[in-house]
């Protein structure tokens, strides 16, 4: 739930109410906002075409919660930078600045930990603890756009937490960051992964957004897909395949399907046979994950050769699938990984 007094959360609609209950023209809300989502400033200081008076009421009213860059790890491999935040509040979030030749793409966090308790996930672990505003997934995006200096063309909602399961936040957070009037990054390019909450992916089909939505499936099997995802006991795979389609008739977006490669567990030629016959016929693509290797976790990482094999039977069956490229494997890249460091050393573990 956003929280009352939080501006950056609110859009310029909603600014210009503030302005109208100050006493102020409506004009000075779109300046407010061009400040604090086109310059991306966290001081209301540095307005400077804001006046002292207004600057002090919007300072006492609706202070700034800032977040800091606890921590920068820089790959050393593809230059791959992750990033820990400590929030307002002290909790920390972890996102991802990845450098393609397409262009910058960020990963965010969405929550503060997870509750879907995916078995091979390093951000599940400790649960969840409370969900993002909106302000504060905006804000993973202009950290990092003004800590590289360059610009972010893609974002994927892939880090901490399940988005549907912040769904309000989540969609405020894309309104406003494809917003013309702010940073204005395409919806075309923006990826929402979900581990399959139904309800919410139908919801999310009539919000008539742009975004790729990804599925995060894992196994082909109702049987399997329960020892590896909980959220696979309250919704059968179909129910969820059909979800998707859906969200496909209704936008025309292609599917993305998220399938982390667990050596022994859901990499076999038997799990490809039953993947393709799931997916057949659907305009969709697959992307194969050999899966981050977590400390806590006791998952391997498929070997080169089975996920070779793996993709090759899916191409026969007709099915558009690539390797994801490993990137930052050497500064904890699994999703929640370096919070998790983080926090077992401020608690001396």
């Amino acid at each position: 739930m956003m929280e009352e007094l939080d501006i950056k959360s609110m859009n310029l609609s909603e600014l210009d109410v503030v302005m109208e209950d100050l006493g102020e023209k409506s004009f000075k809300a779109k300046q407010i906002y061009e400040w604090l989502h086109q310059k991306m400033i966290s001081d209301y200081a540095k307005m400077t075409n804001i006046s002292k008076g207004l600057r002090k009421k919007l300072a006492d009213m609706y202070p700034l919660n800032v977040m800091e860059i606890a921590k920068v790890q820089e790959s050393r491999i593809d230059g791959t930078r992750k990033y820990l935040f400590r929030l307002s509040d002290g909790n920390v979030i972890e996102s991802v600045w990845m450098k393609y030749k397409h262009g910058n793409s960020v990963c965010i966090s969405s929550q503060v930990g997870c509750r879907m308790g995916c078995v091979f996930c390093a951000s599940a672990i400790g649960g969840l603890t409370r969900n993002l505003r909106a302000s504060e997934m905006l804000e993973q995006v202009y950290q990092i756009q003004k800590h590289t200096g360059e610009r972010i063309s893609n974002i994927v909602m892939m880090g901490t937490g399940e988005p549907l399961d912040n769904y309000e936040q989540v969609i405020r957070f894309i309104t406003m960051i494809s917003d013309e009037k702010g940073v204005n990054i395409s919806q075309r390019n923006i990826t929402i992964s979900t581990c399959g909450l139904v309800p919410k992916i139908r919801m999310l089909a009539e919000e008539e957004l742009q975004v790729t939505l990804a599925l995060s499936l894992h196994a082909a099997t109702d049987e399997k897909r329960r020892e590896l995802m909980p959220v696979a006991r309250q919704y059968q795979v179909r129910e969820v395949i059909e979800a998707c389609q859906y969200y496909y008739q209704k936008t025309k977006r292609r599917l993305t399907f998220e399938y982390s490669l667990m050596a022994g567990e859901n990499d076999l030629p038997e799990d490809a046979g039953q993947l393709a016959a799931l997916i057949r016929g659907l305009n969709c693509h697959v992307n194969l994950i050999p899966v981050n290797p977590v400390r806590e976790r006791n998952f391997v990482q498929s070997n080169k050769k089975n996920v070779e094999k793996f993709k090759n039977k899916l191409e026969k069956c007709g099915i558009n699938v690539t390797i994801r490229r490993e990137m930052g494997r050497d500064i904890d890249g699994a999703c929640g990984q370096l919070r998790k460091r983080y926090l077992d050393q401020t608690k001396g573990v």
